[in-house]
């Protein structure tokens, strides 16, 4: 096992702190990685709250994670010493299922993924996220990073980048099609450039007008404040997809009377409370009301291909780590445009 050192939360809803966690010896599959840069998610947030679920503490978050091969094990094929990779919201799952064999192993059957951190590993130990300096993971839940991203902007794509191409694929953002994107947050961002590099039309639903200049810089052709009540009069049965962003409860039958016939509100956000939804703004235009959680590891290397291909990175604040607290505060505030990204260095 190595030692190395990490910011932690040593209790729910406590301060980060510096500290120290062991990683294991590397495996006959197994990757360790130099972490170079980790990405500030909202999820950080909610689990070191417990916003979500009861965690495991000391809680090590941290699922936007780039880093450099230094060690691999003797069975690894995919990766070498030196290599460009990085790792998302999963370090491992059965493998065995019909979901997993098809490379959906967010939606593992056996007992879901193993997530990055806020989890239980194989063998029972508790999972440790990337505000660390190295991590061993199987080299099955590992992806390359193409030379044409940086690492720091390439972190954020490994959820945020990752929460946005997934749904946006499924249902089939494109050329002719109308994407609404409510929330210009650190997924919202990243729907925007994504969805307009898929060819899409793209609107920004936001509360104000403030980040509007930034959301046309972005991609978005159009962007409406959902504080004018005139929005929803305007853009009623306007859209084919309404990719929903914010982690709040909405009124869901505004949003869902701006869907066309068989449009879908995909919600990636999710709300620390329950949301209540009346059926009745569904019926009259067979519309879909659905969500989606991540992707997979082969969907997850095709958006960092295509975000190559596209010159996407996230919009990013490079921080210390002394400023991980303080960054918290700001993401609860709104006050980042877009993502926090942590230079591990500085652990």
């Amino acid at each position: 096992m190595t030692t190395v050192a990490a910011y932690a939360a040593p209790a729910p809803k406590a301060p980060l702190e510096r500290t120290t966690i062991e990683r294991r010896a590397v495996r006959e599959n197994d990757v360790l990685i130099d972490i170079k840069f980790a990405g500030i998610c909202h999820s950080d947030i909610h689990q070191v709250q417990d916003g979500w679920r009861p965690g495991t503490f000391p809680m090590v978050p941290g699922h936007e994670i780039a880093g450099v091969v230094s060690e691999v094990g003797p069975g690894v094929t995919k990766f070498a010493v030196g290599d460009r990779v990085g790792v998302g919201c999963m370090v491992g799952s059965c493998q065995e299922c019909d979901y997993c064999k098809a490379g959906l192993e967010q939606y593992c059957a056996n007992g879901g993924p193993i997530w990055t951190y806020n989890g239980t590993d194989k063998d029972g130990t508790p999972t440790h996220g990337g505000y660390s300096e190295k991590i061993v993971v199987d080299e099955n839940f590992v992806v390359r990073i193409p030379d044409a991203l940086s690492l720091d902007v390439a972190a954020p794509l490994l959820c945020a980048g990752i929460t946005t191409y997934s749904p946006l694929k499924h249902w089939n953002a494109g050329p002719g099609r109308k994407v609404a994107v409510v929330g210009l947050g650190g997924l919202g961002h990243m729907g925007v450039k994504i969805a307009h590099a898929l060819g899409a039309e793209v609107t920004v639903l936001s509360q104000s007008l403030r980040k509007k200049d930034d959301g046309l810089r972005l991609g978005a052709h159009h962007y409406y404040a959902t504080s004018d009540p005139e929005t929803f009069e305007k853009l009623a049965g306007t859209f084919d997809i309404v990719l929903n962003t914010v982690s709040a409860g909405l009124d869901y039958a505004r949003f869902l009377s701006l869907l066309r016939t068989d449009g879908a509100m995909v919600n990636v956000g999710l709300p620390e409370e329950t949301v209540e939804l009346d059926l009745k703004s569904l019926f009259g235009r067979r519309r879909v009301m659905t969500s989606s959680n991540i992707g997979g590891i082969p969907e997850t290397q095709e958006m960092l291909d295509f975000c190559a291909e596209h010159g996407l990175g996230a919009e990013i604040e490079l921080i210390s780590a002394d400023q991980i607290n303080d960054a918290y505060k700001r993401v609860q505030a709104s006050d980042v445009r877009y993502r926090f990204v942590i230079d591990t260095a500085t652990i």
